[in-house]
């Protein structure tokens, strides 16, 4: 695949994400914040709120009048998970398609409905595997900040497989004017945590006081403990993977990891609230940023594009703090994971 069909590609991703911001903004702008929290179905990869829905529309309205026709692409999102009611142009067999995209349509939904911090849109596309299409596969990803309404600025980070951290393409975006702006897109360099953001996705009640346990114990192996001086580590539990992985990727945080599944898994607990493959479809970005998303045992993170599948990740700003996590979170996950 040429290098101008990938740029192509990423520039359609993008035009994608500014569709969905756009009509986000004037839903949110013409009816109340009630009418967009409501729930609109369960299903199994997660809530549906009714702001979901305005983004979900949004994005099959946009594969149906812009989408190019010589470039076959089958849906892989929540409430479109895939097959041939999903292909555009429409009426295209899925076994037919060039690429699977795989979409969140918001991701931090919870954050967005209550107008408590940015969400992001997320996008990734691969070619289409016959014997099924995995992360690995992905060649374009694309994420989009979806604002708070105090908030004029929305930052998009998109890129091809193998363009490099100078090949990312990083803009500020002004959305009452549609200006743009470069932003800077550098994971951090420290080499330890003292002072830093870092922490475990502990989102919901289920399994949190194990996830503490395991965050505590790293922590105390790795710097140990300091009475009376200032904290050692921040925590900010950021409820979207996707702003997540930006976090890594502009340098606000040096560690992120979610063990939700193991967490759960050693519980007993059933439950689809952890990271799903269309929450993550867009590490691709911070490891091209110099980055690494892993594996909780230190392994490319292998998963197929699907809306179901738990997925326990690892994120890192540089290979020097993974390599100084790796052997120790393995241990933990051994004595309390398993």
């Amino acid at each position: 695949m040429t290098q101008s069909r990938l740029d192509h590609l990423r520039t359609l991703l993008c035009r994608l994400q500014n569709a969905v911001r756009a009509r986000l903004i004037a839903a949110r702008d013409e009816q109340p914040a009630s009418a967009l929290a409501g729930i609109a179905a369960e299903t199994a990869a997660d809530t549906i709120y009714r702001i979901d829905r305005v983004s979900e529309e949004a994005i099959v309205e946009w594969f149906a009048a812009a989408w190019p026709a010589d470039c076959p692409v089958e849906l892989v999102m929540e409430g479109a998970e895939g097959g041939d009611a999903y292909t555009f142009p429409p009426g295209t067999p899925a076994a037919r398609a060039e690429f699977v995209c795989i979409l969140d349509p918001i991701d931090g939904t919870r954050n967005l409905m209550f107008d408590k911090r940015s969400a992001w849109v997320l996008a990734a596309l691969a070619p289409r595997r016959p014997a099924g299409t995995r992360l690995g596969d992905v060649v374009v990803a694309a994420m989009t900040e979806l604002p708070v309404t105090k908030q004029w600025a929305s930052d998009q980070v998109s890129g091809v497989r193998g363009c490099g951290p100078h090949g990312l393409v990083a803009e500020r975006i002004d959305v009452r004017t549609g200006s743009r702006v470069p932003l800077a897109v550098r994971p951090s360099q420290a080499t330890d945590f003292r002072h830093g953001f870092a922490s475990l996705v502990r989102f919901f009640p289920e399994g949190k006081s194990l996830l503490a346990r395991v965050e505590e114990e790293l922590w105390q192996e790795l710097h140990g403990p300091e009475p009376g001086r200032s904290p050692l580590v921040f925590d900010d539990q950021y409820m979207t993977t996707g702003g997540q992985i930006y976090e890594l990727m502009v340098g606000h945080d040096r560690m992120l990891g979610d063990l939700r599944p193991l967490a759960h898994r050693r519980l007993g607990i059933d439950s689809a609230l952890v990271c799903h493959p269309y929450d993550i479809c867009t590490s691709l970005l911070l490891e091209e940023a110099g980055g690494i998303v892993e594996d909780p045992w230190g392994r490319p993170l292998d998963v197929p594009l699907d809306t179901t599948s738990p997925v326990a990740w690892m994120g890192y700003a540089n290979a020097a703090l993974a390599a100084a996590v790796r052997p120790v979170i393995a241990r933990l996950i051994r004595e309390h994971l398993k």
